[in-house]
């Protein structure tokens, strides 16, 4: 993989289709004041949290309230030939959301009813406007819980759409594994539904893993059927500093060979934990940081916690702090879940280009280590945070968004990192999609012929390319 030249990677190709006034009309006739044109509402659908900036927004904005509101807007987008882009909270980090092709963007904020929950069989069904905050609010005196935490609080329906995971995956899995069942609305305004409540099925192809992750170029999730799980006995959290970060690294990967059921372990380095202590008033010790966290019955968690306390200490980890009241917990997961918000108001006026590789455990010290070094080398300012129980880590490069020379530094580290995870049997992604940042990526990562078949999925299923046009790969 070659490094990239200028900005190739902040400058997406715009190519904006024509949208017809008879289509706006249309729309406004069947919306009426669910459909808005007005500049600054289309600006705040017309970008999200990726380093791209040069977008202009989509030309109008549907709110939709139902599967019908969502069919019929799609339908008009497909007998115009109009590209219709879904939008969830904004949280994205590739450019996900921005019309490079131009058309509307719909608003699925205004579907946010959970439809039903079925605790006897572990599943919830949900409007895709549901967040992961408001739908464990709305389950909790079931006593079951969805453990899925991208740390924003996002859609249900971006988070399926974006195939997402978090901190809770080393023990609970991904959107993948989580979403049993979905209603979409597909490129010409058909509704049709994919897999049931049941846990298994062998019934044709596996058309809900196709739509999860397909990033809302394949069609619109309007309904989300998902897998619950009972709320642990017990939890325990626990923080434990380290003298570098391979140390902390060597101690997970040990923590994960030997099946120790950890429900999360993050790993934070010293910058970052510098700048979680300024931004949230905490004193934490100022060198790289695991945040754990144990779920199970009490000897359950208590033998977990101290096979991991063992082990640490087996690579130098001291200063281990117990978190048992849900106050405490909340604290420090709100710190690690803070680390962006920190790592920005460190450098006033900076943005953040993030990465998001994954590569297998077995390999996590060699590529997260090189890529350290290549960073502190670059003497641009970074974060570094870490699913790491799952061979996933961020950094997140602070640069001057008005400084040509740092975003080339940023995307030059970046290109270095994708590189060295996809040789070590890696991924470009890990969790946060491909959108427009990893198109490049994932043509070396995939292949050719694999990038082949998706296009001819894509043509099958959306012959006008409408549904999300220029993202994932070019047609």
């Amino acid at each position: 993989m070659n490094a990239p030249t200028a900005l190739s990677h902040l400058v997406p190709e715009v190519n904006q289709r024509q949208v017809p006034q008879a289509f706006l009309d249309a729309l406004v006739a069947r919306f009426g004041a669910q459909c808005s044109t007005a500049l600054v509402v289309r600006e705040q659908h017309g970008r999200d949290e990726s380093a791209f900036t040069t977008v202009p927004p989509p030309a109008a904005v549907v709110f939709a309230e139902s599967t019908r509101d969502v069919a019929d807007a799609v339908a008009l987008c497909d007998a115009h030939g109009v590209p219709v882009i879904p939008f969830g909270v904004g949280s994205s980090l590739e450019g996900h959301l921005l019309a490079v092709q131009g058309g509307i963007s719909i608003d699925l904020g205004r579907m946010n009813k959970v439809l039903a929950i079925n605790p006897e069989d572990l599943t919830v069904t949900v409007q895709p406007g549901v967040t992961r905050k408001q739908l464990n609010e709305e389950i909790k005196s079931t006593g079951l819980f969805f453990p899925i935490d991208p740390g924003a609080d996002a859609t249900l329906g971006g988070m399926s759409a974006t195939r997402a995971s978090g901190t809770n995956a080393v023990r609970y899995g991904t959107m993948r594994e989580n979403v049993l069942g979905l209603e979409v609305v597909t490129a010409s305004g058909e509704v049709i539904r994919t897999g049931t409540r049941a846990k298994k099925s062998s019934a044709g192809y596996d058309l809900t893993r196709l739509m999860v992750g397909s990033e809302g170029t394949l069609g619109i999730l309007t309904e989300i059927t998902l897998r619950l799980y009972p709320l642990p006995e017990a939890i325990s959290a626990a923080i434990c500093s380290f003298p570098s970060i391979e140390a902390a690294v060597r101690s997970v990967i040990q923590v994960i060979q030997l099946g120790v059921p950890i429900a999360r372990v993050e790993l934070i380095d010293q910058n970052t934990v510098r700048m979680v202590n300024a931004y949230a008033k905490l004193g934490l010790r100022e060198e790289p940081m695991l945040l754990m966290e144990f779920h199970g019955s009490p000897a359950g968690v208590k033998e977990q916690a101290e096979t991991v306390q063992e082990i640490a200490a087996e690579f130098g980890g001291n200063a281990f702090e117990w978190a048992t009241t849900p106050e405490e917990r909340t604290r420090l997961w709100t710190a690690r879940h803070n680390a962006y918000f920190a790592a920005i108001q460190s450098r006033p006026g900076c943005r953040a280009i993030s990465t998001d590789t994954c590569v297998p455990i077995s390999r996590l010290a060699d590529c997260l280590l090189d890529s350290v070094a290549e960073a502190d080398a670059s003497g641009l300012p970074y974060f570094l945070v870490g699913h790491v129980g799952d061979g996933n880590f961020h950094f997140g490069y602070l640069l001057n968004p008005d400084d040509p020379k740092e975003r080339e530094v940023a995307e030059g580290l970046n290109h270095s990192l994708v590189a060295r995870a996809l040789r070590l049997g890696g991924t470009c992604t890990g969790e946060h999609g491909v959108g427009l940042h990893k198109m490049g990526f994932l043509v070396d990562e995939a292949g050719a012929g694999a990038i082949d078949m998706m296009r001819t999925i894509k043509r099958a299923l959306d012959p006008k390319n409408i549904l999300n046009p220029g993202k994932i790969f070019a047609l």
